[in-house]
């Protein structure tokens, strides 16, 4: 394995070797865990567009979830999202979110008065207080996607499925992809 603050070499069993775009917690968080094991877990999440094939590496849930939805934000790319998890911690960049501290997003390189505002608008209501008081997002699983993904091709509307669907999850998070159809075809 090869490491450096931004990116990660990870080596399989295979013999085949990933390249990983990784932010400065990650890093941290690689370096002891290679220390104290000499075995890492990353978890992925890969950008292919039409000149590249790009793999991001994060050591917990938490942070990949919430560049997730960073770069789902208008005007934040998967570099601009890396840059902001790395300037800022991911609790206290949730926290930013949630407070509507726009101030504290435009002194991350990259990100302007428009962008922190529409960061803010877009995932307030994304991220919520979890009950030890750590902020977690909401009803943001791969089922939930999944399902979205699902109503909308047969031709819901995006607003009334996501209203469904947070209903549904909030009530039953481990609710099952199929499960969570069937009730929202019901329920629109």
């Amino acid at each position: 394995m090869e490491l450096t603050p931004t990116d990660a070499i990870i080596e399989t069993g295979a013999g085949v070797a990933y390249g990983m775009a990784i932010t400065l917690p990650t890093y941290t968080e690689l370096e002891g865990s290679l220390a104290e094991h000499g075995v890492v877990k990353l978890l992925c999440h890969e950008v292919i567009r039409e000149d590249a094939w790009i793999m991001y590496g994060f050591t917990t849930e938490r942070e990949r979830s919430l560049f997730r939805m960073l770069i789902g934000v208008s005007g934040v790319g998967a570099s601009t999202a890396r840059i902001m998890l790395s300037s800022i911690p991911v609790a206290e960049l949730e926290q930013v979110i949630i407070s509507g501290d726009t101030r504290r997003l435009k002194a991350v390189k990259g990100i302007g008065a428009k962008t922190a505002e529409r960061g803010i608008v877009d995932l307030k209501d994304k991220v919520r207080p979890g009950e030890d008081g750590v902020i977690t997002p909401s009803v943001q699983s791969e089922a939930y996607e999944e399902a979205w993904a699902a109503l909308v091709m047969l031709g819901f509307p995006k607003p009334a499925s996501q209203k469904v669907l947070r209903k549904l999850f909030e009530a039953e998070p481990s609710i099952k992809v199929e499960s969570a159809i069937r009730k929202a075809l019901a329920m629109l």
